[in-house]
């Protein structure tokens, strides 16, 4: 087996057995039987996990995997390797994006260029003829966010919300699959955009926090059933 293949299997299979044993996972030994490969492999594998703070190795008892504390290039990978994120995760995951998309409006009313501007408004004409095909917007919604964060002008902090949207990269059909909700989306990107153009770092701001509240509603009724996903101020 390949190692850019085993990797994201032994998470995968590291996170489904630890949530099936209160967080323990199998010995190296038994890794390596199940995987037919060599403890080696396994050893070196582990090691990459645990750089990712996916799982701790303890003493005389073994390894366990540390979902509470993943950091966020971790969870990316978890998403990217088709491992579902505990709704906790994911509503918080859906927050922060919140906060810094906010300041990215801001930013981008100040520092975007003309080229950050002939992209948004490509994205809203493909967006258009998304719409009137009658398909969704998971994508160009994608890129009409990034591009807002390009816009800082600040690499950084494109490459933490580019993290941010590989962890919905699964979920955003789901959001997107209504057609009212993409003709909505749609009417307040160019409303943002427009704010953008004005140079608005007031507006443009306040119409992202209006546009994300929707996003943040959405997510906190679906994950509520069955699960404490959302903090009580933002259920009530």
């Amino acid at each position: 087996m390949q190692d850019n293949q085993f990797l994201p299997e032994l998470a995968a299979y590291l996170v489904k057995a630890a949530r099936a044993s209160g967080g323990k996972a199998p010995s190296e030994r038994e890794l390596a039987e199940h995987f037919a490969v060599s403890r080696g492999q396994v050893r070196e594998a582990l090691a990459s996990l645990e750089a990712m703070r996916m799982i701790e190795r303890r003493a005389k008892s073994g390894i366990y995997v540390r979902e509470e504390g993943t950091g966020i290039e971790a969870m990316a990978f978890l998403a990217r390797a088709g491992i579902p994120l505990e709704p906790r995760q994911i509503y918080e995951a859906v927050e922060v994006r919140k906060i810094h998309e906010i300041k990215a409006a801001e930013l981008a009313a100040e520092r975007a260029t003309d080229e950050n501007f002939d992209r948004l408004r490509d994205v809203l004409k493909r967006s258009e003829e998304r719409i009137a095909a009658g398909q969704g917007l998971q994508q160009l919604d994608q890129e009409f966010h990034l591009e807002i964060v390009r816009a800082t002008q600040n690499t950084v902090f494109y490459n933490i919300c580019t993290t941010f949207y590989a962890l919905s990269h699964d979920r955003l059909p789901v959001y997107f699959r209504e057609p009212e909700r993409n003709r909505r989306s749609h009417a307040e990107h160019e409303q943002i955009f427009d704010a953008l153009l004005a140079r608005d770092t007031a507006l443009a701001p306040a119409l992202m926090v209006s546009h994300l509240r929707g996003v943040m509603s959405y997510w906190t009724e679906l994950l509520e059933p069955g699960a404490d996903s959302a903090p009580a101020a933002e259920r009530a």
